[in-house]
């Protein structure tokens, strides 16, 4: 007998509604709804929509009821770090601001005033980002905002929307991770440092871990899209929670790349890493399904492509991925390299001038068209991944084997041939929809109809096609990693 899951797997640029439908040794997807995101700029800051995303979230019910095709459950997902406020009589306060407002700028340089950056890292296990949301409350606290002195509760977003389904406030394990106000060791909240930084601890909700059941749909909103009361299951509500889950993975030795708008490479552990090599290499440790944790390294990803897609396109070139990707191909190889982590890039109001500038600034040939950007940012890509790569290697105490790349990346075959090369063992790319399979079969071990993390793996394995990267022109790609670790290592 078939089971069908609904997943909402929302990211920064776009969202959607995927059904899985189970038979108990393969899953097959179907796509319900897609609909854009982005980041809305209003008076000089970026926030999200939600209520926009929310409203997408019941056309997807509608959608499934009127096809006759009515989940067990439902799951949400999304990226990190971001969040919203919850004021007196289940008020939400205000749109949640977005990850890449500069009302954070200098606020991690403020918090090393107050602690070393040694004793966060020791308390929480995390990379140090301006993005992460330590910093984005330190900025609400500093500007004395009145969200904050009106906020009962801290919902990170898919904790948020599951409060709009169910009327329940709880914040997800995977997601809490990503906070950098969590503490690994302890397995609380980071209460004495956000007490030593003078932020409102009494907002903090309980801390569930994926695979919860969180209970049925609220009457309203069942009634008002004929869904009926199905059941709200906490998943690894952070994306990359899901989509590490769904890493078609044997044995031991091997890392995997989650490839998007950002690129997340790491190793899964069964306990956190937090050591001075840690700290030094700038890792982070991040939740996983099963009590997993994932050491792992955040590295600006497609973004890079993505916002010089969006400037040709404002400028009037109404040019393809696609179209971007052949360019590259044929352009010049290893005529400049950049660190994807600059964070020029963080933000900029024009990617291709940035990138331009980047090059400009380290004395290397500046790329003029869009096929010649475009190559140093996959190959500037492919070589961070290499760099990550080797101290992930250092961090384990042994070689990492093979790579396996999931998400939306996965569809670029020109990156994937580059991350083999670059880093000379085998990648297998796949599955695409990595986060929504991941999503769907974390739900279903909540209701018992998959067993654990291997059987997931092993399900996975099943139903998608992987491709598989071997490693080409090493001499080359050598040559060339020698020189990204001198401009950048």
């Amino acid at each position: 007998m078939h089971q069908r899951y609904l997943a909402f797997d929302l990211g920064a640029s776009s969202g959607r509604a995927v059904l899985g439908s189970f038979d108990g040794e393969r899953l097959t997807l179907k796509d319900i709804h897609r609909f854009p995101n982005g980041m809305g700029r209003l008076l000089g800051h970026l926030h999200w929509d939600v209520l926009r995303l929310f409203e997408e979230m019941k056309q997807a019910f509608i959608l499934c009821a009127r096809g006759d095709q009515t989940p067990v459950s439902v799951g949400v997902d999304t990226w990190g770090v971001d969040f919203g406020l919850i004021g007196k009589h289940q008020t939400l306060l205000g749109n949640p601001y977005a990850y890449r407002d500069p009302h954070t700028d200098g606020k991690m340089e403020w918090a090393f005033t107050q602690v070393s950056k040694e004793m966060i890292f020791e308390q929480t296990g995390i990379q140090f980002l301006p993005i992460n949301t330590l910093y984005h409350l330190l900025a609400l606290h500093k500007d004395e905002s009145p969200l904050l002195k009106q906020a009962e509760q801290f919902l990170m977003m898919p904790d948020l929307f599951n409060f709009f389904l169910t009327g329940v406030t709880a914040v997800e394990f995977t997601n809490a991770t990503t906070t950098q106000c969590y503490n690994p060791r302890t397995g609380t909240w980071a209460w004495s440092l956000m007490e030593t930084l003078d932020l409102p601890t009494h907002l903090m909700p309980d801390i569930i871990q994926p695979g919860t059941a969180l209970g049925p749909l609220l009457p309203e909103i069942a009634e008002e899209t004929g869904i009926g009361p199905v059941t709200v299951v906490a998943p690894a509500t952070h994306d990359t929670g899901s989509a590490v889950a769904a890493v078609p993975a044997l044995g031991e030795d091997w890392a995997y790349l989650s490839s998007g708008t950002w690129s997340l490479m790491g190793i899964e552990s069964a306990k956190p890493i937090i050591t001075p090599d840690a700290l030094a290499f700038n890792m982070t440790n991040e939740g996983g399904v099963e009590n997993t944790f994932r050491v792992l390294k955040n590295i600006t990803g497609l973004w890079l492509i993505q916002e010089c897609r969006r400037i040709w396109t404002r400028d009037g070139d109404e040019i393809s991925f696609d179209e971007i990707t052949r360019l590259a191909e044929t352009a010049p190889p290893f005529t400049a390299l950049i660190d994807p982590d600059d964070p020029a890039f963080l933000n900029p109001m024009h990617m291709p001038d940035a990138i331009k500038e980047a090059c400009r600034r380290t004395g290397q040939p500046i790329p003029e068209d869009k096929g010649g950007i475009a190559r140093c940012i996959f190959e500037s890509l492919a070589l961070k991944y290499r760099f990550v790569l080797d101290q992930l290697a250092l961090l384990r105490g042994k070689p990492i084997e093979k790579l396996h790349i999931v998400g939306g990346g996965t569809q670029n075959k020109l990156l994937c041939q580059y991350t083999a090369n670059a880093t000379q063992i085998p990648v297998l790319a796949g599955p695409v929809e990595a986060t929504a399979i991941g999503n769907i079969l974390v739900q279903a071990m909540a209701q018992g109809a998959v067993h654990d993390l291997k059987q997931i793996r092993e399900i996975v394995r099943k139903s998608f096609p992987i491709a598989p990267y071997e490693p080409r022109e090493s001499t080359a790609w050598e040559d060339a990693y020698f020189q990204f670790k001198t401009l950048y290592g």
